[in-house]
């Protein structure tokens, strides 16, 4: 039966994610990003040893990215996250999986992975890693540096797609 612990629970995972004020919401009333974050919460109120996660910053904020990244990476349990935001993956990941084509690619810490070289090759852009004092790689993309693809120049200062 439900109980008291149990409501402790739920708070308790809602005002993690920043949804206690929204408890008493209908489902259909919430932005996306409020749902996701109420994703998080349920998943935590199981209070489990593992998490499996896919996009969780997908619809949030920046606010709520960072936030979202920072209770995960805090939280006792082994958690496996897809993340496409490769300065997300830096900041917050133990390890990284490169994955190209469903194929994995290299397996190591962030800054063993996302090398300029490794961005080049799999996701075609030119990019900067800078690591910083605390042993951080932080990426800055190069503009106008990805695979052309389907893009044709014209006579005209930007390409047309």
């Amino acid at each position: 039966p439900w109980s008291g612990h149990d409501d402790a629970i739920v708070c308790e995972a809602l005002a993690s994610v920043e949804m206690g004020p929204f408890a008493d919401r209908m489902w259909h009333t919430l932005s996306g990003g409020e749902k996701q974050r109420v994703h998080i919460a349920r998943a935590l109120t199981q209070q489990p040893d593992f998490l499996l996660l896919d996009e969780p910053t997908n619809h949030l904020d920046i606010h709520h990215q960072l936030g979202l990244l920072e209770l995960v990476r805090a939280l006792p349990v082994t958690v496996v996250a897809a993340l496409h935001d490769l300065n997300h993956a830096a900041m917050f990941c133990d390890r990284i999986a490169m994955m190209d084509g469903g194929k994995l690619i290299a397996l190591g810490t962030p800054e063993q992975i996302l090398t300029s070289q490794n961005l080049r090759d799999v996701f075609g852009v030119a990019a900067d890693i800078e690591i910083d004092d605390q042993g951080r790689c932080h990426i800055r993309y190069h503009a106008g540096s990805q695979k052309t693809g389907s893009i044709k120049k014209t006579g005209l200062r930007n390409p047309v797609l």
